[in-house]
């Protein structure tokens, strides 16, 4: 420690002792506090959830702009960010944390009893008893107990077609916003080929291999589960679509087709539906799925 430095040392010191804060310091730059920035209007802050990444372009004195926000408007990457020195911007860094918590709140939380009520799906709960066994115990979220176990064989009956599945996943803020739609066109998809889907099915702490024990339970041919994706930061509401024909307990993962990335800024949820109910009646007519349906 040199002279300057052991003299700011006891600076602060003092000024601590005194009860007077001193002036933060910063390398390499002039401290200047912070300002309020202007409100927009109604005196309310710009809600950053609704910015579109798409259109956030912060780098100054670009080369070539128009082309970079053309290149944008095909992604919802973080492209485009711009820095302050070494560091992120503040606008970066403040919608990156509003999007990670956005995503811990729907890892957290449920998919509200009124929606599933509204659908008409018949509710279920495997092994897990709370979200943080859900969490940490994968295996329960694979299996159901003796009632609930009933509760499918009644629904479904033995041999079905195919068995359709609502599960929450890792989001319930994806399948709140994406499962009625998509459900609603894979019904229409299965009617239109001729096939009677039956009840759906929603299940509590989900893990996608539930949909091997209910295929082993009720003889389905198809089970094609709904089940919301591991969040990120560009969105909290993908959901996912595993289709599996001939579900079984320890049926390999290559044996399951899958159609990800269903949300508003990806597969829109009515035309993956449409494709879904493709995708079943095909399977239905060659027998396989995954890497034995190419």
């Amino acid at each position: 420690m040199n002279e300057k430095e052991l003299r700011a040392l006891v600076e602060r010191m003092v000024a601590d002792l005194m009860g007077q804060a001193p002036t933060p310091q910063v390398k390499a730059a002039d401290y200047r506090p912070m300002e309020p920035g202007p409100a927009a209007e109604g005196g309310e802050l710009t809600d950053l959830a609704a910015i579109d990444l798409r259109r956030l372009y912060l780098v100054q004195n670009p080369k070539n702009g128009p082309a970079f926000l053309a290149l944008k408007a095909k992604t919802p990457a973080r492209l485009g960010m711009g820095r302050a020195g070494a560091r992120y911007k503040t606008e970066t860094m403040l919608r990156m944390r509003c999007d990670h918590a956005a995503a811990q709140d729907s890892v957290f939380s449920h998919v509200s009893e009124d929606f599933v009520k509204g659908q008409g799906y018949v509710p279920l709960q495997t092994l897990c008893k709370d979200k943080d066994e859900y969490l940490t115990r994968p295996d329960k979220g694979r299996r159901f107990d003796e009632t609930n176990q009933a509760v499918i064989r009644k629904a479904l009956g033995h041999g079905p077609k195919a068995a359709l599945v609502v599960g929450d996943g890792l989001s319930s803020a994806a399948i709140e916003a994406n499962a009625a739609d998509c459900m609603e066109a894979i019904r229409a998809g299965l009617k239109g080929c001729g096939i009677d889907p039956g009840p759906t099915l929603f299940v509590k702490y989900c893990r996608v291999g539930a949909s091997d024990h209910i295929g082993e339970l009720t003889g389905a041919e198809v089970v094609c589960m709904l089940v919301g994706e591991r969040p990120g930061l560009v969105t909290a509401e993908s959901m996912s679509a595993y289709l599996t024909y001939g579900a079984h307990i320890g049926i390999p993962e290559s044996s399951r087709t899958v159609i990800s990335n269903i949300h508003r800024q990806g597969t829109a949820a009515v035309e993956a539906g449409a494709h879904i109910a493709e995708l079943i009646k095909t399977m239905l007519e060659r027998k396989a799925s995954g890497i034995d349906l190419r």
